[in-house]
């Protein structure tokens, strides 16, 4: 009876070990994503910035009442540059993915900041586009979507992972329609892949989650410590497109256009 209780007991810890190192590990995830998150902004509104200017004499393009183009702003999102930066966090992200194995935990954190950096510098072009006020709301509908989404993947019973195959396949339909748009600028496509998106998005921020959460208890019976740091900065990756790009899609819809 006693050897039982020790093993009950020693059980018990264990599952309590585990419980306590997923919340450490769930609190780094979310972490690393609101610092790439603040990253991004910053980026993207430093580099509207340096985009505008009250001074028509530089490029004469006007993007708002009294607003112009600077030659940077020109060179960014008007000369053959601009696919550039439209394209470099797809490129950033395929290669975090790729080389995520031969980094270490410091490297990879560094990396995951810098395309936090490209991002922003990719997405900057919404303040040229939509009024503040509506990208501040957009982020807020945002931000509280993505936190009922992602609680829910974290306290669901259900198993998500059904789901994996067939949002897998959205995604790569989504990119590949999202880039063919590019060259036809179809609105009624635009519209179908906003709409779709924003679906595929919510859908893939609670599957992300439980996938984390699920990744974590599979492995940190092991204590590899370099892998699951690793693991949390790959996690806060995902989270962070899955924001970034529901936050995307919903400002087609609830963006308001400078005028």
């Amino acid at each position: 009876m006693a050897q039982f209780d020790t093993i009950r007991t020693a059980g018990v810890n264990v599952g309590a070990r585990i419980d306590e190192g997923l919340r450490a590990h769930m609190n780094k995830v979310y972490g690393l994503m609101s610092v790439a998150m603040l990253i991004t902004g910053a980026a993207a509104w430093a580099i509207a910035g340096l985009a505008v200017t009250s001074d028509p004499s530089q490029t004469g393009l006007a993007i708002a009442a009294g607003e112009y183009l600077t030659n940077f702003g020109y060179a960014l999102y008007a000369s053959p540059l601009k696919w550039v930066v439209i394209f470099l966090p797809l490129a950033l992200v395929f290669g975090f993915s790729a080389m995520i194995n031969r980094l270490s935990v410091g490297a990879a954190q560094l990396f995951f900041y810098v395309f936090a950096v490209a991002m922003g510098v990719s997405i900057s072009s919404i303040f040229l586009v939509y009024t503040q006020t509506s990208i501040a709301q957009t982020f807020l509908v945002t931000a509280i979507a993505f936190a009922a989404l992602s609680l829910y993947g974290y306290t669901t019973k259900r198993d998500l992972s059904a789901f994996g195959t067939f949002l897998m396949m959205g995604l790569i339909g989504l990119i590949v329609a999202s880039i063919v748009n590019i060259f036809l600028a179809s609105s009624a496509l635009a519209f179908a892949i906003s709409a779709i998106g924003v679906l595929l998005f919510a859908g893939l921020t609670a599957y992300d989650t439980q996938n984390i959460k699920n990744t974590y208890i599979q492995h940190a019976v092991h204590g590899d410590q370099e892998w699951l740091g690793k693991a949390a900065i790959m996690g806060a990756l995902n989270l962070y497109m899955d924001f970034i790009n529901l936050f995307m899609f919903l400002l087609q819809f609830m963006g308001q256009n400078r005028e």
